[in-house]
């Protein structure tokens, strides 16, 4: 493995700043007029405070995102349970943009103009994420972005919960390389038509080719969202796979997860013949399908709902408890997954730094969130990276079972640092994620502040 742990928990400092005081002689007082604008009131606010939560709903993606709604309402009414933030109940807002990629960019300015949230708790696709960024850093937003994705971004204005390439692409495939893995030799790179897919197998080919893998050894193809038939892609894979051990690995997202998996029962791929790893499939997707033919193929996380841990006994115990609560759908059968993990450990360390920070301010908030540590279900604890805004996570693959749950086949002894920019790229190889001085950027090759920093150590 590559991939880096971490040795020691982040410590958080609070840098207090004193101001000066100047004395002077008070004003007159004014009586307002039409053309003198009453003083500000500076009581502080006791109402509550408001929680954006921009998730689809409806449309392909409703699959994923709809329980990533309800775990962060879930998150709230456990906080509110307890008293709230600063004293102060949290309102959260929800808004479903439908899977049109547009109309997240709309729904996130709405939430931050017009309803005034103090942060954003959303969106599953990079597509999303990428509409909703610039809305984001032009208007001084806060995101916490809970999926896993394709990495080569660093924004001031997100918190990325879910994993990068090195905490979940790279060591699939490392595992599926090595002997307990199957010594796969071919692959094929299968996923959605859109950013992340084409950029975490851009890596991953980087990836082969470090490894030795020729192209001739790689199939790579895509299908747009909601796409339903599959029947020739997989008969192209059971053709490619003559002669090899080949492995797929799976970036297909939303909905078209459930006739792929159903196509490869059809077609009678066993996992012992072509293994399948995913990347966006998990507890929730797989409610749908039956998994009996599916059993062995694998899916790499950074938690899955079967993990025995004191923690995760009781985060779903509690999902369990609020769904039948409050009569969600289908509520016996409703399970936990990793991007519902991310929102839940990110919704608290939100809240956590809120409360270091005394205020719900976007800029004291977000220095409060770096170093943010959580204990999270997997077991493990969870640190908040102050430089890169990445999440430190533990690495799971799993097999499926018969029930639709995950057996975990192999996990990192520890949380992993997330590598915002993919050291197999070149021109990324050389880009550094650091909003700390002097750096203070999160695609640079230089600190922005070089030469203060240099005359400040003379």
């Amino acid at each position: 493995m590559h991939s880096r742990f971490c040795a020691a928990a982040i410590a958080v400092v609070t840098l207090a700043a004193a101001g000066c005081e100047k004395k002077e002689t008070p004003a007159a007082a004014t009586t307002p007029t039409a053309s003198t604008p009453a003083p500000a009131d500076t009581r502080p606010d006791t109402g509550p405070i408001k929680v954006g939560i921009l998730h689809s709903l409806s449309g392909t993606m409703a699959i994923s995102e709809t329980s990533l709604k309800d775990v962060a309402l879930m998150t709230i009414a456990e906080i509110n349970e307890k008293g709230g933030v600063l004293g102060r109940k949290l309102e959260p807002v929800v808004v479903d943009p439908a899977s049109n990629w547009p109309l997240f960019a709309e729904k996130a300015r709405d939430l931050i103009q017009n309803q005034k949230v103090a942060v954003t708790f959303g969106c599953w696709t990079s597509v999303s994420r990428k509409s909703v960024l610039p809305v984001y850093e032009e208007l001084n937003g806060l995101l916490f972005y809970p999926v896993q994705y394709e990495g080569e971004e660093s924004s001031f204005n997100v918190f990325y919960t879910g994993a990068a390439p090195n905490q979940q692409a790279i060591p699939a495939v490392e595992y599926l390389m090595s002997p307990k893995g199957g010594n796969a030799k071919r692959w094929v790179l299968l996923g959605s038509d859109y950013v992340y897919p084409r950029t975490t197998n851009k890596i991953l080919r980087y990836f082969l080719h470090s490894k030795g893998v020729k192209d001739d050894d790689i199939y790579e193809e895509y299908t747009p969202f909601g796409h339903t038939d599959y029947q020739t892609i997989i008969a192209k894979i059971k053709s490619f796979a003559k002669g090899k051990r080949t492995a797929v690995v799976s970036t297909i997202n939303g909905d078209s997860n459930v006739p792929f998996y159903k196509e490869l029962g059809n077609q009678g791929i066993k996992a012992t013949d072509i293994p399948v790893v995913a990347f966006s499939v998990g507890e929730e997707e797989l409610r749908g399908i039956d998994t009996k033919p599916l059993v062995g193929h694998l899916a790499a996380w950074n938690y899955f709902m079967s993990l025995d841990t004191p923690e995760n006994k009781e985060f779903v115990a509690k999902w369990k408890a609020y769904v039948e609560k409050n009569h969600l759908p289908e509520a016996a059968k409703r399970v936990t997954n990793d991007p519902m993990e991310a929102t839940y450990i990110g919704i608290h360390m939100w809240a956590q730094a809120v409360e270091q920070a005394h205020s719900t301010n976007v800029d004291a908030v977000r220095q409060a969130v770096g170093g943010q540590l959580f204990r999270a279900p997997s077991g493990f604890t969870a640190i908040l990276d102050a430089k890169n805004h990445h999440l430190h996570k533990p690495v799971f693959i799993g097999e499926v079972k018969a029930d639709g749950q995950f057996k975990v086949v192999w996990k990192t002894p520890g949380p992993v640092r997330a590598e915002a920019w993919s050291p197999y790229i070149p021109d990324s190889a050389k880009k550094v994620a650091d909003w700390t001085f002097p750096w203070v950027c999160g695609n640079c090759t230089e600190p922005k502040f070089a030469t203060k920093a240099l005359a400040a150590a003379k």
